[in-house]
């Protein structure tokens, strides 16, 4: 999986390239009015795309949160896209100061994935899940478990990158992917799962536990 053990992510290098050359040239010009506000937001550029090593939860049965930010919803929903049922959701809410890198909630199968082009209403809507550009994953435990995961872009989002393929075998705690400039991710469980966290809550990608899975 990309991103393994670099500290930025790949995908962040470019537009850190071209900030700190026009901050650079900012300051070879003598213009450092202009210069100081470019050093600060190629700053926060690297702060955004930084990459973090995590600790994933030990257990089949454990689901890691697959983003770093603070959950917005947990309750029933209807899973449209593979399972056409009612299931449990978990909502993540990530802004733009949250670590952007998503993680894989448990180790499985990736089966399938579909991608829809959509609105770029605020992430944090509840019809964001709905009607904003999306990917959707289908993920298969070893033990036949079925969970859905969705990387939802949001208001200034405009790209879901997202590196495993169908057919692939995924660990838990894994780079995944990532949502530039602020998003969410939503999990739906099966409606045996035990929910761990609540509203308002505030987890990390690949470390922090969302749910426990039952059997039956």
């Amino acid at each position: 999986m990309k991103n393994e053990g670099v500290p930025i992510v790949q995908e962040g290098l470019p537009f850190l390239l071209v900030l700190a050359l026009v901050t650079l040239a900012a300051l070879i010009g003598g213009w450092g009015w202009l210069a100081l506000p470019l050093a600060l937001l190629t700053g926060f550029t690297a702060f955004f795309f930084r990459n973090p090593e995590r600790l994933a939860p030990v257990g089949s049965a454990l689901v890691a949160s697959p983003a770093d930010g603070k959950v917005i919803f947990v309750g029933e929903a209807h899973e449209a896209d593979f399972l056409k049922d009612e299931r449990l959701k978990v909502s993540i809410f990530m802004s733009l100061f949250d670590v952007h890198v998503n993680r894989v909630p448990v180790d499985g199968t990736v089966k399938d994935m579909k991608y829809h082009r959509g609105r770029f209403l605020a992430a944090f809507e509840e019809t964001a899940s709905e009607e904003n550009e999306r990917n959707v994953i289908l993920l298969e435990t070893g033990k036949g478990i079925r969970l859905v995961m969705a990387q939802v872009a949001g208001l200034v989002a405009r790209r879901i990158i997202c590196y495993p393929g169908v057919g692939a075998f995924v660990l838990k705690g894994q780079r995944m992917g990532l949502i530039r400039f602020g998003s969410r991710c939503d999990v739906y469980f099966p409606k045996s799962a035990e929910v761990l966290v609540k509203v308002g809550d505030k987890v990390l990608g690949g470390e922090t536990i969302l749910a426990q899975l039952k059997d039956s």
